[in-house]
């Protein structure tokens, strides 16, 4: 809770890493605000981690086009992890992929499958490496007007296929043959079961074929190809950097964190997580709109100055 004096501090039994080299934060509901931006605090403690040497990540189920919120505050590398864990992107040149790890199309028409089976009533959404598309009934992205409408099979299918043109959202109406892009994330939306309660249904009719996690407070979930997720992805790229789990300090607030907040080192649950993440976490700081991520930062430097870094 905010006191007349600012934020509350990070609960003293939280752990301060030793010598931190690389920071993964979340976004939404994490290191952003709930009106969706990053506050002056926060802008000033990125640059204060990167001024003494610690990397930041961004690392968020969003696709690189929504990133503009935070693209000017990523400083030396520019790099980004998005869609979960699917894309590595360099926010510093527009948020180019610089490595895609797809969700095959089979896998995804499996999944289509299972979980209409499991869950009637279920609606999905494909994200591309080209942009979104969705089912009619699917809730509509007001942020990607151009968004194609068909229904997932015909979202799906494989190139060189036969199969109906789709109709393309916009001014502009014509056919679309989005069958090339890899697809980086399957998106299924139950408009009745409660988020949890759907997410279980959907890992247990789905297995071991596809991720599946929620950020989402409505009844949303996110599938990724087997094996992705934010903390493999961001392993990847740390091993690419010769830094180990035990030199990453990540932040999170909702199950699609929780492998990533596993696999670091040091790791803060913010005071809105879920339930779940607050038990996984080593720690745990204040809510987002407190700048709880800016509060461990700027302790993090400050003791790295003390002792001389």
């Amino acid at each position: 809770m905010t006191s007349p004096n600012g934020p509350a501090p990070v609960p003293d039994d939280s752990p301060l890493p030793a010598r931190p080299r690389l920071i993964a934060t979340d976004l939404d509901g994490t290191l952003l605000h709930d009106d969706k931006y990053v506050s002056d605090r926060t802008i000033a403690a990125l640059a204060a981690a990167e001024r003494a040497g610690i990397e930041v990540f961004f690392v968020t189920g969003r696709p690189a086009r929504w990133m503009d919120v935070v693209s000017e505050h990523v400083h030396g590398h520019g790099m980004a992890i998005c869609a979960n864990g699917a894309a590595v992107v360099d926010l510093h040149a527009g948020g180019k992929l610089l490595q895609v790890r797809p969700l095959e199309r089979e896998i995804a028409l499996a999944v289509v499958q299972a979980l209409r089976d499991a869950a009637p009533g279920t609606t999905f959404a494909v994200e591309l490496t080209t942009g979104i598309h969705y089912e009619p009934a699917y809730p509509p992205f007001h942020q990607d007007p151009g968004a194609t409408v068909a229904t997932a099979e015909k979202l799906l299918q494989v190139q060189g296929q036969v199969h109906e043109p789709i109709q393309e959202q916009g001014p502009e109406t014509g056919t679309v043959d989005e069958s090339a892009a890899p697809v980086v994330k399957l998106l299924a939306y139950h408009p009745d079961l409660t988020p949890d309660g759907f997410l279980a249904v959907a890992r247990t009719a789905v297995g071991d074929l596809a991720t599946i996690t929620r950020s989402s407070p409505s009844a949303l979930l996110e599938v990724s190809g087997p094996g992705v997720s934010k903390a493999s992805t961001l392993a990847l790229c740390c091993a690419q950097r010769g830094i180990s789990s035990d030199e990453v300090v990540a932040f999170g607030d909702m199950p699609n964190d929780l492998e990533m907040l596993t696999w670091a080192g040091t790791s803060y649950a913010m005071g809105n997580a879920h339930p779940d993440v607050l038990a996984a976490a080593s720690g745990r700081t204040v809510t987002n709109n407190e700048d709880g991520v800016a509060i461990v930062i700027e302790q993090i430097v400050a003791r790295r100055q003390a002792e001389g870094h």
